[in-house]
């Protein structure tokens, strides 16, 4: 375990002196800590040929391991958890859409013993494969190694647009009527890529966001368009942005997401619930 959270002080902070610094160690005892650690493994996880430290390709896959490891070890040593071990559910935005107060309600009904935790962590895969959660709630495809997953319902997709912008009062949108303008996309947490368009009717041009706070921040400002799940229109409202629906964009899906192999106990009550909830309607 240490010579991990050095490894990921290191990763988080890409400098050794921080890194030591926030682990309060001294700057050789990280790097040898560090050294140790790839001479174990066999491969170089950090390319040092720079001032500020970059993760190598196997760095950046390793990390994610030693996160998941590292978050499971201090769980397992959190003695107040282990009398009430909370599930904890992740999700990037928008949570489980209109089902998602329907969800919480009847969890806390049916596992009153076993408190469900919902989570927003602006993450494609919300936390899961850092382990931060136990499961997730995402949306679109997610080509993410280890992850088990279920489509439990499809949302339409909506324009988000400038409340008072030329758009702001279309009943309807299509594709078409956003690429004259600046599209935002969440690089980090959304799922709308320029791949969304035709490739010869892509948007002129893109703003990058980190989050969704700054997407809506961005596009009330009118610095752009975006585009979301239908589900961001509820869960998100904002004074500056009108949601339109789009008539021409394929529909979300809406996964819940877990690791691959032995996970929370309470996993299959919280699909079996999930399911029964989207069935009702």
């Amino acid at each position: 375990m240490r010579h991990l959270r050095a490894f990921l002080a290191v990763a988080e902070e890409g400098n050794v002196t921080r890194a030591a610094a926030h682990l309060g160690l001294t700057q050789p005892a990280v790097s040898r800590t560090l050294a140790a650690l790839e001479r174990h493994l066999g491969l170089r996880l950090v390319d040092r040929s720079t001032h500020h430290l970059a993760l190598t390709p196997e760095g950046v896959a390793f990390r994610d391991k030693a996160a998941a490891a590292v978050a499971a070890f201090d769980e397992a040593l959190d003695t107040g958890r282990l009398r009430h071990w909370p599930l904890r559910l992740g999700h990037a935005w928008s949570a489980f859409g209109p089902y998602t107060t329907p969800l919480l309600r009847a969890w806390r009904e049916r596992h009153p013993a076993t408190p469900l935790e919902l989570l927003r962590i602006d993450d494609r895969t919300a936390g899961l494969t850092r382990g931060e959660v136990d499961a997730a709630l995402l949306r679109g495809p997610v080509h993410a190694p280890g992850l088990v997953t279920e489509v439990l319902f499809t949302e339409g997709r909506v324009a988000a647009v400038t409340a008072d912008g030329p758009l702001g009062s279309r009943t309807s949108l299509r594709l078409a009527d956003l690429v004259d303008g600046p599209v935002v996309l969440n690089t980090v947490s959304g799922i709308t890529t320029p791949e969304l368009w035709p490739p010869d009717a892509r948007p002129a041009a893109t703003l990058t966001v980190a989050n969704t706070d700054d997407w809506l921040a961005a596009i009330a400002a009118g610095r752009g368009s975006g585009v979301s799940a239908a589900s961001t229109a509820a869960i998100h409202p904002h004074p500056g942005v009108a949601y339109v629906p789009l008539d021409d964009a394929p529909g979300v899906p809406v996964l819940l997401a877990h690791r691959d192999g032995p996970g929370h106990p309470a996993l299959p009550k919280l699909a079996a619930l999930a399911r029964e909830i989207v069935a009702r309607g």
